[in-house]
């Protein structure tokens, strides 16, 4: 006796890339026979009739940060698994750079209908400890300790520039060594933006064999040809970048991923989105599907999910039709999904986790005697990469006069109650109206934000978001205009995501209207705090050169 058997589908096969008309029985979770005549024999508990509808594996992300989506576990698995997505592969580096492996290992406890391994943070810091502070720190003891849980299958993206170039002991060495000896066959992520020549080389040579980063027609060319796994997040989803994949045929070297989802967007869409996308793009609908399942499967090494084939997990999807991609029912393990908001369990104390002084005036007044050269992270409208650039700011009443500058102050403060650290910068581009935005949400280390054209607008937000234990606020005239809590780890909400996705959405329109320009806002601001994404980025030491790590001073002297 079979437990289903679904009749009348139109059933992708994998190894063909194409759709056939066959009959599905499933028993004990997994697929059973699959064949194209009539299965009824097999006596099941229950018939399906898919009337026509396609029928394709569950949707499979092999590099994703749950706490991007700013909920956790328990709450992430039923809305994604809405979307199509059965198994995900986390890299939890965002809880763990607030509170560790205690971060890593609550995330692991908690229960979820949907399958969820994990990649070892391995930049915790994505630097070091004197360049960003953190609140927790994964080093080689830590990644020992991981190595033996069950959930673990990867190592997480390995991302310090300078730590992998040019300095053999530095901990993220260390940590690949380790983790090459004690587990060989472990698949090890890169984070690897704008590199090539011998850098790539460099990268390469210590283990790194895939890479998430923004990528390029040239970039992808290079990367595919030396052996690079190439995994396509949104921004990097271009009917350029498509083209090249498509002219090359590199589907068994790249993977559909998603990195990073915010919880507005999380409410419409996750992995199934950036399919539509791909599609959209000029990527073969077939070859869409193939890189969102069984690429991915085969990557990280599954050996029972990916594909419709007797004896692997019976997670699939029936789609209405599929160049839109229109979803109409989920299962998993043979089960139809639940969306039910679960119960899950913090420790009370990552609901204080903030510990950070209110700003006053005089730390935002800088005493000058003339105009000054002022050095400026200026953003882009696209992706996450900055430019380093050099402005002059004029001098009033013997302080400079940055309010009047055309520039945002941009304030990094250390929020662990470690040394009360303060970063100063400058943005170009970021907002051309009277107002600030503030955030614990702060990449990866999770520090105070706050970016302002206004003294009053950057007071006003930074004590809101101490006020509620951490999150986004955008202050608008001294007043918040929108926020958006976070009180667990100062990342995370325990609140229903449609609720948390409505009051991000605020957040980003309010930022919109302040005048930042980017593919995605609040992104673009979280971003800014990451000193591994090129070219200059901040933390609580200041502005630094994400490629030789050098301090860069806020006015030259």
């Amino acid at each position: 006796m079979i437990d289903l058997l679904i009749i009348n589908a139109s059933v992708f096969n994998s190894f063909l890339k194409t759709f056939e008309k066959q009959n599905v029985s499933v028993k004990d979770g997994k697929f059973y026979y699959i064949s194209d005549e009539d299965l009824h024999y097999l006596n099941p508990k229950e018939v399906l009739d898919a009337q026509g509808k396609y029928l394709i594996p569950g949707l499979i992300d092999i590099h994703m940060h749950i706490e991007s989506s700013m909920v956790p576990p328990a709450s992430f698995s039923p809305t994604a698994l809405s979307h199509g997505v059965t198994t995900i592969v986390a890299d939890s580096h965002e809880i763990a750079n607030v509170f560790g492996v205690a971060g890593i290992t609550a995330f692991m406890e908690q229960e979820t209908e949907m399958d969820i391994f994990y990649a070892i943070p391995s930049s915790v810091p994505s630097t070091t400890m004197d360049r960003e502070t953190t609140g927790g720190i994964i080093g080689v003891t830590e990644v020992r300790e991981l190595l033996e849980h069950p959930k673990v299958i990867a190592l997480g993206e390995a991302m310090n520039f300078k730590g992998i170039t040019t300095e053999p002991d530095s901990l993220i060495r260390q940590i690949l060594r380790e983790t090459q000896v004690l587990k060989p066959f472990m698949p090890l992520e890169g984070h690897i933006p704008r590199v090539s020549g011998e850098d790539l080389a460099k990268f390469m040579f210590v283990g790194l064999t895939a890479d998430h980063t923004h990528q390029s027609p040239d970039s992808i060319l290079e990367k595919a040809k030396n052996g690079i796994f190439l995994e396509f997040q949104k921004k990097s989803i271009t009917p350029e970048n498509m083209a090249v994949i498509n002219h090359y045929n590199l589907y068994e070297h790249m993977a559909l991923i998603t990195d990073d989802i915010m919880v507005d967007d999380f409410v419409t869409g996750h992995l199934d989105a950036n399919v539509r996308l791909a599609i959209a793009a000029g990527l073969p609908a077939e070859e869409a599907i193939y890189t969102a399942t069984y690429t991915p499967a085969r990557r990280m090494g599954f050996q029972d999910r990916g594909a419709i084939m007797t004896g692997y997990q019976a997670d699939f999807i029936l789609l209405d039709d599929v160049p839109s991609f229109k979803i109409a029912t989920v299962y998993k393990n043979g089960k139809q999904v639940s969306t039910a908001h679960p119960d899950m369990y913090f420790p009370e104390s990552f609901y204080q986790s903030v510990q950070c002084r209110p700003l006053t005036e005089a730390d935002l007044s800088f005493k000058v005697e003339k105009a000054m050269t002022c050095n400026v992270i200026a953003i882009q409208k696209v992706g996450t990469f900055t430019e380093h650039v050099q402005r002059t700011v004029a001098e009033k009443d013997g302080f400079l006069d940055w309010e009047n500058s055309g520039l945002a102050l941009i304030v990094v403060m250390e929020r662990y109650g470690k040394n009360g650290n303060i970063g100063y910068g400058f943005v170009e581009n970021a907002l051309n109206e009277k107002g600030a935005i503030a955030t614990t949400w702060a990449h990866d280390h999770h520090n105070v934000m706050i970016m302002g054209t206004s003294i009053a607008d950057i007071l006003a937000a930074q004590h809101a978001v101490l006020d509620m234990q951490g999150g986004y606020v955008v202050s608008v005239d001294g007043v918040i205009a929108a926020s958006c809590p976070l009180p667990i780890g100062g990342i995370l909400s325990d609140e229903p995501v449609p609720v948390l996705g409505k009051k991000l959405g605020e957040v980003r329109r309010e930022m919109q209207r302040l005048g930042y320009k980017n593919t995605n806002e609040i992104m673009s601001f979280s971003t800014l705090s990451l000193p591994v994404s090129p070219k200059l980025k901040i933390t609580d030491f200041g502005m630094m050169d994400v490629h030789t790590h050098e301090l860069i001073p806020l006015m030259e002297r």
